[in-house]
């Protein structure tokens, strides 16, 4: 975590841009200066698919203390171990409770969701299988 005391901080839609430099290689990101602001405490951006890319199934899970998904345009379908299949669609929202093994089984090319993390710098674990393989 962070022992840096949190400051306020705005991010206009002009003031960052995309990036090819988050998790997957099929999505680009943009900052919206939480991970800054609270020195690490927290993350949130702005995930877009990249059009004409595919999801790599593959189970893994997030060594987090919080995620939560918000789809504000386009559809994704992920499938959760304990929960199975799930589509997300505009309006949708998830939380991903801590540790949970998924995997993105396909997104839509006009994909563009919300995510926030605690911690900003969190580790992503490949698991072998899953009870649902």
């Amino acid at each position: 975590m962070t022992t840096t005391e949190p400051r306020f901080s705005v991010v206009h839609a002009g003031d960052t841009a995309f990036e090819s430099d988050g998790l997957r290689p099929f999505f680009l990101y943009k900052d919206l200066g939480i991970r800054a602001s609270t020195g690490g405490a927290a993350v949130a951006h702005l995930i877009r698919a990249r059009p004409g890319t595919h999801a790599h199934p593959a189970w893994h899970h997030h060594d987090v203390g919080f995620q939560m998904v918000y789809v504000l345009r386009g559809w994704v379908r992920f499938e959760y171990e304990g929960v199975g299949e799930v589509r997300l669609e505009a309006g949708s929202c998830v939380h991903q409770p801590p540790g949970i093994r998924h995997r993105e089984l396909e997104h839509s090319d006009d994909l563009e969701l919300l995510e926030v993390v605690l911690p900003a710098d969190f580790r992503t674990v490949a698991d072998q299988g899953c009870a649902q393989d």
